[in-house]
């Protein structure tokens, strides 16, 4: 099995580009979104470190994102609960994929949290920071402040790139990314 790992900033269309290369894609936003929502252990978890904080469940974004601008050490607190978690479902996908020639990884911080592996395949997506404010801008739930706060823990763009086997230049336009995607799946598959 050859894993492809997908690497670039927040709001760059990783996800867009992990769920266009046609093969099976963990994605880890969606399944944090699933332990908050359906896993009774996280939330207690989270409620013995961070009682003020997250005192519900299901487990409510808007906790989740108070509590990490509060102080600054909850959001390293949050993670060390969420990934070790994240890392059994990721062990869980492999296992239930391994027959399979590629897997593709939507892991936000997948080179940060040493979840990539030597024979990986990584695709960095490269976009303009103009057009990725504008983009996520629209979310619903924006928050400038954790915008920054997740970019600082992330490793920089120039290294992304460095660590790539590929680049696809996404200018948002779905013809621009289809067309990198179908070159890269050529590359590969030889």
């Amino acid at each position: 099995m050859i894993r492809i790992g997908i690497l670039g900033n927040i709001g760059s269309g990783k996800s867009y580009v992990a769920n266009n290369l046609g093969y099976p894609v963990f994605d880890a936003d969606h399944e944090v979104e699933k332990l908050y929502k359906k896993n009774k252990k996280i939330f207690l978890k989270l409620n013995k470190i961070l009682p003020k904080n997250i005192k519900s469940f299901p487990v409510e974004k808007k906790e989740i994102t108070e509590a990490i601008l509060k102080k600054k050490g909850n959001l390293q607190k949050i993670i060390r609960i969420v990934h070790t978690e994240i890392r059994k479902k990721l062990n869980f996908f492999l296992k239930k994929n391994k027959k399979r020639k590629f897997v593709v990884l939507d892991v936000p911080l997948l080179l940060e949290n040493k979840l990539n592996k030597a024979g990986d395949i990584l695709i960095f997506i490269d976009s303009k920071k103009s057009d990725i404010l504008k983009k996520i801008k629209k979310r619903k739930n924006f928050n400038k402040r954790l915008f920054n706060k997740f970019q600082k823990i992330q490793f920089s763009s120039q290294y992304k790139m460095k660590k790539s086997h590929f680049i696809i230049k996404n200018d948002f336009t779905k013809k621009t990314v289809n067309t990198n995607i179908r070159n890269i799946l050529q590359k590969i598959k030889k």
